[in-house]
Formats: structure tokens, C-alpha cells, sequence
């Protein structure tokens, strides 16, 4: 048997040397596994800084998803008639601010008898509820997803139609303003109500119909 290769107490042990080739393959290796783990270390820190998920690739949407808890509701808009107190007060301060602001300087055009006007058209409901769809329309349109035709879209559907049934002569302003020289407000009254209401409100007010009395 070959004797054992295991030095004595009082030698020096010498330096294992490997061949060059499987040096530089220990090299290798070594330097690809400090690259992963650099690797894994960067990705560690992405998820523990990102945001937690939604858990539905459509949240952007506003669709929940599925098994996970539902995202908020966008708010939608109510027609300004169906509002009240404050938060309809506040609707309509927008809605000023927009026509005083954008639509009359560009789009008030004169006053004559055929295009009236009133400078009080916050106190013609028909006229609120044309300005307050239209201005609607108008946020709708010139947003960037509407794409580059959007504002074309809103000024042939919307714009003129709606100008042209707010300042009609025979419009809902037709008693007011004809002339900037000569301002005016006149609220025209509107048609009654049919004859079906009035009689159901007739009956209402009247009470149970008493029964007969028996005759004998």
C-alpha cells in the first residue's frame, strides 16, 4: 500500500496549486454567483419598495377584481337639476365661472333680437340644465382619450345645437336681453299641469270619499 501522503508534526504543509484551466473556471463561477445575488438583492429592494397591487389588471378601469376587493367607484355626474342646497349651489358657481370665463367671450356672439341673452340665466332652470350638459360635454371632449377630433366632436353635436336652442327667438330667453342697451329678466310662465294631475292632486286634497249610508 501506498504510504499515506500525511506530513509529519514538524513539516510544512505546502500550498495546494491547481491546474490554470480549472482556476479559471472556479473564477467563473464565483463571479456569477456574486452577479446573481446582486441581481436578487436589486429585485429584493423593487418589491419592498413598490406599491402593494391592486390584484385586477383592470383597476385602472375602475373593475374590481376578481376575489380581491373592489376598487373605488369614480364619481359620476348628476345632472345640476337633480342636485340641492349647497352641493348645487357649488355646481352652479362652476358653471358660471365657465360661461363667464370660456363660452360667452368666445362663443357669446352679439345680443340681438334673434340671439338673446340674459344676464341672469342662473334663474332659468331650462337654460341651467342646456349650459351645465354642455359644459359637461365640453370636460369629456378635451380630454387627451377623446383623441385629436374630440373638441371637433363636442363643438358640431354639442355646441351648436345646444347655443342654438338656448338663444332661439322664440327660446327660453326670448323675454329677456335683446339688446345690450337694454337689459332685462323675465321668467315666461310655463304650461299647467294636465288635466289628470290636477285631478289626482283634486282628489288628494279632498280625502276617503265617505261611504253611502244604507237604505232601509
Amino acid at each position: 500500500m501506498p504510504e499515506s501522503a500525511k506530513p509529519a508534526d514538524d513539516e510544512e504543509l505546502e500550498p495546494i496549486r491547481l491546474p490554470d484551466p480549472q482556476l479559471e473556471g472556479i473564477e467563473a463561477s464565483v463571479r456569477r454567483l456574486m452577479e446573481q445575488s446582486a441581481q436578487q438583492a436589486q429585485q429584493l429592494d423593487h418589491l419592498a419598495s413598490a406599491p402593494s397591487p391592486s390584484g385586477s389588471p383592470f383597476a385602472a378601469f375602475g373593475i374590481p377584481g376578481l376575489g380581491g376587493s373592489p376598487t373605488a367607484a369614480l364619481s359620476e355626474p348628476h345632472p345640476i337639476l337633480e342636485l340641492d342646497g349647497e352641493e348645487r349651489e357649488d355646481e352652479l358657481d362652476a358653471l358660471s365661472d365657465w360661461v363667464d370665463d370660456f363660452f360667452l367671450p368666445v362663443y357669446g356672439a352679439e345680443v340681438t333680437t334673434a340671439a338673446p341673452w340674459c344676464l341672469q340665466w342662473q334663474e332659468h332652470d331650462d337654460v341651467v340644465a342646456w349650459l351645465h350638459a354642455l359644459w359637461l360635454a365640453y370636460q369629456q371632449h378635451k380630454d387627451p382619450e377623446s383623441g385629436l377630433s374630440g373638441l371637433l366632436v363636442w363643438h358640431r353635436d354639442f355646441l351648436t345645437h345646444a347655443v342654438a336652442a338656448i338663444r332661439a327667438p322664440g327660446g327660453p330667453l326670448s323675454a329677456c336681453m335683446t339688446s345690450p342697451d337694454r337689459p332685462a329678466h323675465r321668467l315666461l310662465p310655463g304650461p299647467p299641469p294636465s288635466v289628470r294631475t290636477e285631478t289626482a292632486a283634486t282628489a288628494e286634497a279632498a280625502g276617503p270619499a265617505e261611504p253611502d249610508e244604507p237604505t232601509s
